[in-house]
């Protein structure tokens, strides 16, 4: 199923996938299955297995991010870094600047509900796509990706301090 949103959100991210039903996949929130299910046999499934598999990319790009970048940061640094830079607010605000709720299949109930701005769907939304680049561009690619969309945007905001422990954790 190839598409203009398919292909605009392609040309954002900057890769054109070789298994386009990774992308659509990775873009289907589970309460659009039942619906697209519907007198077909062979429609897609939800997201939420590629979610899982892109939080782990996610965790190994920023953890190999923060050691090149902050060699004299000590675990706890590196740590408290990495939580911060894939936390589920830092991943929907990525989510965001793509405009990746325009390009969700999201349920009735879910676009009734304002789901293309919920902040969980666009975050969880998000881990799937990155997962789906994973599978279909490698990880070199998917360390670039992260690289612009998220790591270097979260060092530029917030620059060594992201490292500083938070006013919860202080306390």
């Amino acid at each position: 199923m190839t598409n203009n949103a398919d292909a605009r959100l392609e040309e954002k991210l900057g890769v054109r996938f070789k298994n386009r039903a990774l992308l659509e996949r990775a873009l289907t929130h589970s309460s659009a299955v039942p619906e697209l299910r519907a007198g077909k046999e062979d429609s897609p499934g939800n997201n939420e297995r590629l979610e899982f598999l892109g939080d782990a990319v996610l965790d190994l790009l920023a953890s190999e991010y923060l050691l090149k970048n902050f060699p004299d940061w000590t675990e706890g640094q590196l740590s408290k870094s990495r939580a911060r830079l894939v936390n589920a607010r830092a991943l929907e605000r990525a989510a965001r600047r793509l405009g990746l709720g325009e390009h969700l299949r999201l349920g009735r109930g879910e676009e009734k509900t304002g789901g293309r701005d919920k902040p969980a769907i666009l975050a969880d939304g998000l881990e799937a796509v990155v997962a789906a680049v994973y599978l279909d561009a490698g990880l070199e690619f998917t360390a670039k990706l992260l690289r612009h969309l998220l790591f270097d945007q979260a060092i530029e905001e917030r620059g060594e301090r992201i490292a500083d422990s938070d006013r919860k954790s202080a306390l």
